[in-house]
């Protein structure tokens, strides 16, 4: 099993960053690889329960289907608060393939806030690897969500 973790600092309040990891018309402005966009999903991340999220290749107009279960949820009512969800996607005829495991930690900083995303129990090397990009270009997005250049997000 390989897992994945990712670090964002940002400028903004510890509850600005919780909103747009959490609920439902901010994670889907940014939310999904550069290069797709939303078809359809039923993503809150507020609460426990089911979500799914069907993206579109901007080219190739193939679908992209994935889905889970939020089994976490605490807000930052200390400074620090996370989201944890199940993961997997669906193959053409719809069938799920193996789960993984996502969390977003947010967390307050000297300088705003910290986002870490973690990707749990990925099957193997590939799978990490195609992950790692996915979710890359995703943190981009998320990046111009705030209005933060990737040259910035560097220094």
């Amino acid at each position: 099993m390989r897992d994945l973790d990712f670090i964002r600092d940002y400028d903004v309040e510890v509850m600005r960053l919780w909103r747009a990891v959490t609920t439902p018309v901010q994670l889907l402005q940014w939310f999904g690889p550069e290069g797709v966009f939303i078809d359809a999903c039923e993503m809150d991340f507020e609460r426990p329960g089911p979500w799914w999220c069907a993206m579109r290749g901007k080219e190739s107009y193939q679908v992209f289907k994935v889905s889970g279960q939020v089994t976490s949820v605490h807000p930052p009512e200390d400074g620090r608060g996370s989201v944890s969800f199940t993961w997997a996607w669906h193959d053409a005829a719809d069938r799920r393939g193996p789960e993984s495991f996502v969390s977003f930690t947010v967390e307050a900083t000297a300088a705003g806030a910290r986002l870490t995303l973690s990707h749990r129990e990925l099957a193997d090397t590939e799978t990490a690897q195609d992950h790692t990009t996915g979710w890359l270009s995703t943190l981009r997005k998320l990046d111009r969500f705030f209005g933060k250049t990737l040259a910035e997000q560097e220094d």
